[in-house]
């Protein structure tokens, strides 16, 4: 529940601050916002657990990077830039692309209207919507806002936090990575309201990248649970069992255990997104076809139904701008029909599940465990007494005998390195992030809330954006360049 202490006129966030969406200076009211723990969904559902044979839970992942490549160079969305260029590329796709932006605020009141019972999670980067401001696409705004804040919509549609800036954790500044975060939620509380930051509960790390080194994958979880997120969405590959195993029920949610390097421990509850990154399987409502060939599980003490998780790019290829609207509409009519949408196979969110099995009594320390992947392995070379000495020596020695072990992290692209290759934007980045973390130590860029403070941040999560290692060298790797020097000039500018 969103506190219902009176606050002060001051806690109202404006949209934009200087053109730039506020990124931070209102921790408290985002405490206050973030940290409740009644349940969303069970007084309104019209789901019930026993009635479920299985459940699948699609979740859209929307983005566009910020360039430098606007008129003089100014900061514009990459969506803008498509739009400015239609003949570079598939820049011909900027219309679609936008249209793909807004189209759940018509697919759901729709669907709601002919008696369907629809669910969609949605994951926006805070580029994106950032990017949405400045085109003024008030358009997309406004459908987006008339689902997340019409009571009439809330148990159909579920916003899942992200980073801010779509950096991917394993190789983002370990200080950097509660910056984002808390940047996101209060940007999407500017644009949506503070009790629709309170209902976001659940997490999608950008390119489901998922750290495995012990201190950065335990620095996200603690992060995460700091700031009010109860669950997170996981890669099936990225993860292992405590034995070293790989996942054997993806289908049930379970228990990711973070330990560092000094022994310290943070646990989440996770929802694993099964296969891989082919935007085929959410296009063609794949999950919900796997659903339909599964059954009841035990968990617990008790027989639950499973749950096919996935997350697809909401915008990106020709099955998800053309096929896609009809087959998830067409799924939904389906469901409609075998029961309103609410007995056998059925759609439900991330959190909806997870209240249910709670309801149910089934708690997450009954939930499988699970770790980083390769942690297994370090863990056997560090032993009972971990120490950053300790862990740094066992992975240099694993490495010497396995060139393929990394503390890289893990995603759906598991073939390809944020890493190597990219030291011109990795060095910039690092040393990017330790001068603004000391001018913020050293009082340079005053208050939090201020526009100074606001410039030096904005860039700071912009040049972590993963695109700028993606797409190789040459372009992207140079608005990278851009950005670090305007990034080291607002840290000296007042």
């Amino acid at each position: 529940m969103v506190a219902t202490a009176a606050h002060s006129i001051m806690d109202h966030l404006p949209q934009l601050i200087d053109g730039m969406p506020p990124l931070a200076g209102w921790s408290d009211r985002l405490q206050a916002a973030t940290q409740g723990t009644d349940p969303l969904y069970l007084e309104h559902t019209n789901l019930r657990l026993s009635d479920i044979s299985a459940g699948f839970a699609i979740a859209l992942h929307m983005h566009q990077p910020t360039i430098p490549a606007g008129q003089n160079g100014q900061l514009i969305n990459n969506l803008q830039h498509m739009f400015e260029h239609p003949y570079d590329g598939d820049n011909h796709n900027a219309g679609p692309f936008a249209y793909c932006y807004a189209r759940m605020g018509d697919f759901i009141p729709e669907l709601v209207e002919q008696g369907c019972n629809p669910r969609v999670m949605l994951d926006y980067s805070g580029t994106l919507l950032w990017g949405l401001q400045q085109m003024n696409r008030h358009d997309i705004l406004d459908k987006l806002r008339r689902i997340t804040c019409d009571a009439k919509y809330q148990p159909h549609v579920e916003w899942l936090g992200t980073f801010w800036g779509h950096a991917v954790a394993p190789s983002t500044p370990i200080p950097d990575i509660e910056l984002h975060i808390r940047a996101w939620q209060h940007h999407f509380a500017a644009l949506f309201g503070w009790e629709a930051l309170s209902r976001v509960r659940g997490f999608s790390p950008p390119e489901m990248h998922l750290p495995n080194h012990p201190d950065t994958l335990y620095t996200l979880v603690k992060a995460l649970k700091d700031c009010g997120y109860q669950w997170l969405m996981v890669q099936e590959h990225t993860i292992e069992t405590l034995e070293g195993q790989g996942i054997q029920q993806p289908h049930l949610p379970h228990r990711l255990v973070a330990k560092n390097s000094q022994g310290e421990v943070a646990e989440i509850t996770v929802l694993i997104k099964t296969q891989g990154s082919d935007t085929k399987l959410v296009g063609q409502m794949q999950p919900f076809a796997e659903a339909k060939t599964l059954q009841p599980m035990p968990l617990g003490d008790q027989m639950v139904p499973p749950l096919v998780s996935q997350i697809s790019d909401g915008e990106n290829g020709g099955v998800m701008m053309n096929e896609f609207p009809s087959m998830f509409k067409r799924c939904w009519h389906e469901m409609r029909q075998q029961g309103g949408g609410r007995v056998g196979t059925v759609g439900l969110l991330g959190t909806e599940y997870l209240e249910l099995l709670a309801a149910a009594g089934v708690t997450a320390a009954q939930f499988p465990t699970c770790q980083g992947i390769g942690q297994h392995r370090l863990w056997q070379h560090v032993g009972d007494r971990p120490t950053p000495d300790a862990v740094q020596s066992a992975i240099a020695t694993i490495q010497a005998e396995d060139g393929n072990f990394h503390m890289e992290g893990s995603s759906w692209t598991s073939d390809r390195s944020w890493v190597e290759g990219y030291g011109n934007v990795m060095q910039p980045m690092q040393q990017l992030s330790a001068r603004f973390h000391q001018a913020v130590q050293a009082g340079k860029l005053g208050d939090e809330r201020s526009p100074t403070y606001h410039r030096a941040l904005l860039h700071n999560l912009l040049l972590e954006t993963s695109c700028f290692r993606y797409w190789g060298q040459g372009a992207w790797t140079e608005y990278a360049q851009t950005i670090y020097r305007r990034g080291l000039a607002a840290l000296t500018s007042r």
